[in-house]
């Protein structure tokens, strides 16, 4: 069964956090809910746009990242179809609600200066394109009915991808598992993975020792203002 039932935030690193907060909030008509020091991070801001009350589009700034080189075609797409490094972000799709709405935001969006291309009808969504701050590929878009599996998984492109026929099969409906109640234990940085990384010497194996209720109960949790 999956237990995944939508997304939670997507964050995304900024150098100007305030370029993509007006982006967002006058451009695509979002609200800011958050804007605070990310937790556990020194020096750090993470600041969350609101998509809905469950979801939200987030973003992280600190002194460093914008020291780091942009190069497009590696660390960023810049396009829709551009390629960028495994494991990066190649683009992001917002949801519409309909058709109408598209065009209301297309509207917004061109209305402001920002160019739009579509919208371009997929079979199973209909979107359009454009560009958010600091080379961010954006999409808007939206379906009316689930995607069809039987018809849009294509046997060519799954040979290719090396997929066998057993593979596919549990690949469309993940094996169920028996909630073990949260007492599975830990595993260590010798497990097979995949593991976290980039963490500074030492820490990332500190991390994994630490009791999962020391962890929580040394959470921060309290909002930096105070609400009567």
């Amino acid at each position: 069964m999956n237990k995944i039932d939508g997304l939670h935030h997507l964050a995304i690193c900024t150098a100007d956090m305030k370029a993509q907060i007006e982006f967002f909030t006058d451009k695509l008509g979002m609200e800011l809910v958050a804007l605070y020091w990310m937790h556990g991070v020194a020096n750090t801001w993470h600041g969350f746009l609101r998509l809905n009350d469950e979801s939200c589009v987030a973003f992280v700034q600190n002194g460093d990242i914008g020291k780091i080189p942009v190069r497009l075609g590696e660390t960023h797409a810049g396009n829709p179809g551009a390629n960028c490094a495994p494991g990066t972000m190649q683009h992001v799709a917002l949801r519409v609600k309909d058709d109408a709405e598209l065009h209301a935001l297309r509207d917004r969006l061109r209305a402001k200066g920002v160019p739009v291309i579509g919208p371009k009808d997929h079979g199973f969504c209909k979107s359009v394109y454009f560009a958010g701050p600091e080379n961010l590929s954006l999409e808007l878009s939206f379906s009316t009915e689930p995607i069809n599996a039987e018809a849009w998984i294509d046997p060519e492109v799954v040979a290719l991808a090396g997929i066998d026929a057993e593979e596919l099969a549990c690949y469309k409906r993940s094996s169920d598992f028996a909630d073990q109640g949260g007492t599975v234990a830990q595993p260590g940085p010798d497990a097979p993975g995949p593991h976290m990384s980039n963490y500074p010497g030492g820490l990332y194996e500190k991390i994994l020792a630490t009791p999962d209720d020391v962890m929580l109960a040394t959470s921060e949790n309290q909002p930096p203002v105070k609400v009567a």
